[in-house]
């Protein structure tokens, strides 16, 4: 139980979602900035999904108990805060979840994947690919292209009748 300085965050969340791994933290609750409680619980396709998002959606089940206003602190933030409560799913489950995938591995792909947030995963993971490829542009392009999933028919049929909505 404690209430995170908000300059560290990630940082301290990061640092439980690490010792869930081995079992040697099961359950947090916390008081943190709103806008980052709604990170942690955000739904894909929203604009607060991010590295958070996968990371305590995969490593744990979160709920933001309730939103706490700024009267109740003194100082006063600036901001809301809220109390979040994170009860990790232990090692053997998420094990099964990983599939086999290395936490360190997810962390480095999710964060090359979210690290800038106007790009498109494949930009993001451009750079990662060329490392994991040791330098060779040809491998690290024939990898990123490897990720992508065809086109549906009627976007590979407007293409070829030259609509440019569909290039």
């Amino acid at each position: 139980i404690g209430n995170l300085p908000y300059y560290i965050t990630s940082q301290i969340l990061f640092a439980l979602a690490d010792a869930s791994h081995t079992g040697a933290v099961r359950s947090a609750t916390v008081t943190m900035q709103y806008e980052v409680a709604e990170r942690i619980v955000s739904p894909t396709k929203c604009k607060a999904y991010g590295i958070l998002s996968v990371v305590f959606q995969l490593y744990a089940d979160c709920t933001i108990h309730f939103k706490i206003p700024p009267t109740v602190f003194y100082p006063q933030p600036k901001v809301d805060s809220a109390l979040v409560g994170l009860r990790f799913i232990g090692p053997n489950a998420l094990r099964q979840r990983l599939a086999g995938v290395r936490p360190a591995d997810l962390r480095r792909v999710l964060t090359a994947t979210f690290q800038q947030r106007r790009k498109t995963v494949r930009n993001g993971l451009k750079k990662l690919a060329l490392e994991v490829c040791a330098g060779d542009k040809e491998a690290a392009k024939n990898m990123i292209d490897s990720l992508s999933p065809p086109l549906p028919k009627s976007i590979l049929q407007a293409q070829e009748r030259g609509d440019s909505f569909a290039m």
